[in-house]
């Protein structure tokens, strides 16, 4: 790995100031983003990227490199909640392996910013088809979790049909699938006239975001670890495993520095927003006191610390 990428990373506003947020809640602070503001940069950052990627798919040709890429991101949103699963299962019993699974098998769309932005550090670019195939892996995960929840629990009264439509139109899959669409049929010279607002603004909101998701985490902290080492070591081992093989494997479908290390951070992030949703839908037994801490307190900073900079140096090396 390379430390001086590591150093950087470490040190970069994003991360002290999700670190800040974590502090405030351990320090007792009355340090508090409203939630009305919170949910505005959720949807602004969403927005932002997905316009953003729309824009650059429409200046790109489809190939079939992007055609392969589509379908390996479809696979390892398939892959990985199959495998996880069968982990899971016998120690946190079916529902919670389902959800936990699913979770993982999907993505972060805040970590997928977080890479965003790690690349424009480095000066490095990604296609705008990554935006598309990251708002593609959010439902395939989601359904192969209540799948594999139904088959080995012989449920048969959850509808399939209701999670699909739920996982397409969950606000934050919707409103990602939508801005790429409009910054697709955009023309340059009207994008141009809201740059300021999808580019100038982004880091700023992101820093002001992973603030309240620091809070977000301190506070959920607490409770997962009385949850014992299996989790932990399982919200830090395979999100990690996840991503490397990704960023090995990720050479074989495209030579892009930039989408590859997109590849290995979706592989190893985990939803804690579309997927929680879903599950408190279609399987209310699953416990998020269990698959929320383990995405958002554990994945997500080991991700935004330790794992890009890993990622990063593989891609580099492969």
């Amino acid at each position: 790995m390379n430390l001086d990428l590591l150093y950087e990373n470490l040190t970069s506003p994003a991360l002290l100031f999700f670190i800040l947020g974590i502090l405030a809640v351990q320090l007792k602070s009355d340090l508090e983003i409203p939630a009305q503001s919170s949910k505005f940069i959720s949807l602004y950052l969403l927005f932002a990227i997905g316009f953003k990627g729309g824009q650059e798919l429409a200046h790109s040709t489809f190939t079939p490199e992007i055609l392969w890429s589509i379908v390996f991101g479809i696979f390892i949103s398939i892959a990985i909640p199959i495998y996880t699963f069968f982990i899971l299962k016998k120690k946190l019993g079916i529902e919670n392996a389902g959800a936990i699974a699913a979770s993982y098998g999907s993505v972060s769309a805040v970590t997928f910013v977080t890479a965003v932005s790690f690349l424009e550090l480095q000066k490095m670019t990604f296609n705008g088809h990554m935006v598309a195939i990251m708002a593609l892996m959010e439902a395939p995960a989601i359904i192969v979790g209540v799948m594999l929840i139904t088959y080995f629990s012989k449920n048969n009264a959850i509808k399939l049909s209701k999670i699909v439509k739920h996982s397409f139109t969950n606000g934050s899959v919707f409103l990602i699938i939508g801005s790429l669409i409009i910054g697709m049929v955009t023309s340059d010279n009207q994008a141009q006239g809201i740059k300021p607002f999808t580019t100038d603004l982004f880091k700023g909101f992101l820093v002001i975001f992973l603030l309240d998701m620091g809070m977000t985490s301190g506070k959920k902290l607490g409770d997962f670890i009385k949850n014992g080492w299996f989790t932990t070591v399982f919200a830090l081992f395979v999100p990690l495993l996840n991503g490397a093989i990704v960023a090995f494997f990720s050479q074989y479908v495209t030579s892009e520095i930039g989408d590859r290390f997109i590849f290995a951070v979706l592989a190893a992030s985990a939803s804690y927003i579309a997927v929680p949703a879903a599950m408190k839908i279609a399987v209310p037994k699953a416990n998020p006191g269990l698959y929320l801490p383990m995405a958002l307190a554990v994945t997500f900073p080991f991700n935004i610390t330790i794992g890009m900079p890993l990622y990063f140096g593989i891609v580099n090396i492969t």
